[in-house]
């Protein structure tokens, strides 16, 4: 499902494509330039990165370089993604996961995932690029 908004919002899924140059990376990438990502998705972006024997050591200035930009996860995220639980949870969607969608829906943009479960989500209010 293709959504139309401009701002996109990474899922830590969608980035790890693109590190890992799996299938969507190609659609991450053109992506980057008027990107956002949670801070709780890099975290999992980093670890997951990490596991994988892969240096990260500047990756978030690599992908601010890019136009990412990063954005703090604060009481109102927490909220916002508490809010979307019982929304996600027939999908087993992680807390990681609801604050991708909850900065997605809070900038009125669209959330890139390679997780294809996002798409039975996508609504008027909650616009879902899945790359793959």
């Amino acid at each position: 499902m293709s959504a139309s908004r401009s701002v996109r919002v990474l899922d830590a899924s969608a980035v790890l494509a693109l590190l890992h140059e799996e299938p969507g990376a190609d659609a991450v990438e053109a992506a980057l330039s008027d990107a956002a990502m949670s801070c709780v998705n890099l975290s999992e972006v980093l670890q997951k990165a990490e596991q994988h024997g892969i240096d990260t050591e500047g990756l978030e200035y690599d992908l601010e370089a890019l136009g990412v930009r990063l954005h703090d996860f604060d009481g109102r995220a927490a909220r916002e993604a508490a809010e979307l639980w019982p929304l996600t949870r027939p999908m087993g969607l992680s807390l990681g996961d609801r604050a991708c969608l909850a900065l997605a829906r809070a900038l009125g943009g669209a959330a890139v995932t390679a997780d294809t479960r996002w798409a039975a989500l996508a609504s008027s209010d909650l616009a879902i690029d899945v790359v793959r």
